[in-house]
């Protein structure tokens, strides 16, 4: 059954078990476009600044004490996922979000009147945009719906995740702090290092990350609510700006402000192209984590083969007892994602044209997704990967003592070229470093001993 709604448009049908109201269902209808749905993140956020934006009208006198009880009360159900089901809208829609912002408003004020004893949906007693929209436009509120979930998924979800895998590489970095192995450069043999020197640098690497999303957050609390329509505030009274912002702050724990200059709040996304950015260096540190795990674990007997990863599940159909580096690779995807997402937001975010950029729901579709996957991914890892992480002692043991870049350790007291002679003839006879260094006369059995020492080639100065 459908029940008529109307807007500026004319009347046209909606079902009637939605609350959403005519412009909704127009967007449902012309823009049947793919599946990715508006997130769920961004309409929690709207439903916020409704509520908060009523609180402040009332306050002032612009809105009866009941009728901002009833949007409160309808969206603080909004806000606890009651009603995720009336939320249908898809990304490609209009580039303000202006439909996704209308659902929210037609949602509330549908449920606000039928809390007050009215027909679900409708504009009365509760009007979707005299009401719930008051002080507000699409263009200023839904841009601070896309700082707000970004700005949650990032302290809620993504920075937790990241604490719990950098604490779970320095517990594996303390854990192997002596156990010395090859280094390689080039994707060659290099001089040793110990397998929790090797494991700090991914340590210090999602640091670096986590105090690049950190520098970017300052700019993404500060909100476009109260520039409406271009960025003048037209229809929004004054100081209503600073009072929604503190409202919003108190209502979400964030320190939200509300913007410097809401002409460019509008009109451009700088800060969350920042902010991207910085997740897109939390990928890139992931991808060398998983990329270098991998090669580690290659084997068991036919590749490097110095670390065990858990085996989680069976690697192949046909091949019985094959284990598969199977969280590298999903890490290593998620990370290609999240670079894929940054090159579509980053030229989104180009595309501002006059006083508002028309691409925000891609761009804020693709950070949440970004966000998302790097939180998940990040808690994935270390749970079933690095948790269960064990290197294997006897097989960096033996690549050590194979090694030709041992070699090093003789620099300070033959030099290099002599040096370069003894690994070049152990390399093309087969033999160790010691018989190519007797074999040449450079230097004796017992100053071999006391030179090349690998637990002596770990820092600076340990030569001397």
């Amino acid at each position: 059954m459908n029940r008529t709604e109307t807007d500026s448009i004319g009347p046209i049908e909606v079902p009637q078990e939605a609350y959403w109201g005519a412009q909704t269902q127009r967007s449902r209808e012309n823009f049947a476009i793919g599946q990715e749905r508006m997130p769920l993140a961004v309409i929690h956020a709207l439903a916020q600044i409704k509520k908060a934006a009523a609180r402040v009208n009332q306050r002032i006198g612009s809105l009866p004490a009941e009728t901002a009880r009833l949007i409160e009360q309808a969206a603080n159900e909004v806000i606890a996922g009651q009603h995720d089901d009336q939320f249908p809208l898809v990304v490609w829609q209009t580039g303000s979000g202006t439909q996704s912002n209308m659902n929210v408003n037609e949602v509330i004020a549908g449920r606000a009147n039928e809390l007050a004893g009215q027909p679900r949906g409708g504009k009365s007693p509760v009007h979707p945009n005299d009401h719930v929209n008051r002080s507000q436009s699409s263009n200023d509120a839904f841009p601070t719906a896309m700082h707000i979930s970004a700005a949650l998924a990032i302290n809620e979800q993504l920075l937790p995740a990241l604490h719990e895998l950098r604490d779970g590489l320095q517990e594996q970095a303390q854990r192997y702090d002596r156990q010395i192995k090859t280094g390689r450069t080039h994707m060659m043999d290099a001089t040793p290092m110990t397998f929790g020197q090797e494991l700090s640098a991914f340590v210090m690497q999602l640091n670096y990350a986590e105090d690049a999303i950190n520098a970017a957050l300052p700019a993404v609390y500060q909100l476009a609510q109260g520039g409406t329509a271009v960025g003048t505030g037209l229809n929004s009274p004054q100081g209503f700006d600073a009072a929604i912002a503190s409202e919003l702050a108190a209502l979400c724990g964030l320190p939200l402000i509300t913007a410097p200059n809401k002409f460019a709040a509008l009109a451009g996304h700088e800060p969350l192209v920042a902010l991207s950015g910085a997740l897109k260096t939390l990928a890139v540190a992931l991808m060398k984590l998983a990329n270098d795990l991998r090669l580690l674990g290659s084997g068991p007997r036919a590749g490097l083969a110095e670390v065990r990863l858990p085996a989680n599940e069976p690697g192949s159909s046909i091949m019985p007892g094959k284990v598969n580096p199977t969280q590298c690779e999903a890490l290593s995807m998620l990370a290609c994602q999240v670079l894929g997402n940054d090159s579509t937001l980053t030229f989104a975010a180009s595309q501002g044209h006059l006083q508002l950029n028309v691409f925000k729901p891609v761009i804020i579709y693709n950070l949440l997704q970004s966000i998302r996957l790097l939180a998940d991914g990040c808690r994935n890892f270390q749970q079933h990967c690095i948790a269960g992480l064990q290197a294997d002692s006897q097989r960096m043991a033996e690549h050590l003592e194979r090694g030709l870049m041992l070699v090093t350790a003789l620099n300070p007291h033959i030099g290099y070229d002599k040096a370069a002679q003894i690994a070049k003839l152990a390399y093309a006879d087969g033999i160790t470093l010691r018989e190519a260094a007797l074999q040449l006369g450079y230097l004796s059995n017992d100053q071999f001993d006391a030179w090349v020492r690998p637990e002596n080639m770990l820092k600076a100065g340990q030569h001397e």
